[in-house]
């Protein structure tokens, strides 16, 4: 019977141990932009208004965290119609036809106290190319309904034409739109309940 009771102990000890928590994107609190450069001499700033995206770890400084996201192209925005249909274009992301920018992580390592790599895969437009973005974690904070919330802040730098991006026009200054994008991700996940 005592055996019956270290084994009962050490299954429900395992489980703890190795839950994995669920966190969810949200939305109200989370911003995906982008910047890149506009004739070589000034920066042009966009963002995306409708993704989703979750997290999953099982040690709570999520220094083994599994992170997807999301992000609905057509839901682009660089405060100019005219501009925003044509990065909606084939010319850029052919939304229609390529609806979702997917990333899916391969590794989230702890480099320092808040400072993390976040590793994965990202696609667009059927392309698929690693990525790493250098991530700050903000905390965790619960509101007054009980809910907790944890923030992060990533970056990375892609090249454009590796997704097809490929659109460009040269003038005296070099390419209109520059090869380079960054992409900040301001991110606020809530834990599951």
């Amino acid at each position: 019977m005592k055996q019956l009771y270290i084994a009962t102990a050490l299954v429900l000890f395992s489980t703890y141990l190795f839950a994995q928590t669920k966190w969810t994107i949200d939305p109200a609190h989370t911003s995906i932009k982008f910047e890149v450069s506009h004739m070589g001499i000034n920066t042009t700033e966009g963002k995306f208004t409708s993704f989703n995206g979750t997290m999953t770890a099982t040690n709570p400084d999520f220094s083994d965290a599994q992170v997807e996201f999301a992000v609905d192209l057509s839901s682009i925005n660089t405060d100019n119609q005219m501009r925003d249909n044509h990065l909606k274009s084939d010319d850029f992301f052919n939304a229609e036809k390529y609806p979702q920018m997917i990333f899916k992580s391969t590794s989230f390592k702890k480099v320092s106290d808040k400072k993390y790599q976040l590793s994965g895969n990202l696609t667009i437009r059927d392309k698929t190319r690693p990525v790493t973005f250098d991530v700050t974690y903000g905390g965790m904070a619960a509101d007054s309904y009980g809910n907790t919330h944890a923030g992060f802040k990533a970056a990375t730098t892609i090249n454009r034409l590796d997704y097809d991006l490929k659109w460009n026009k040269m003038i005296e200054t070099g390419a209109v739109v520059g090869s380079d994008v960054d992409i900040i991700i301001n991110g606020e996940f809530l834990k599951a309940k």
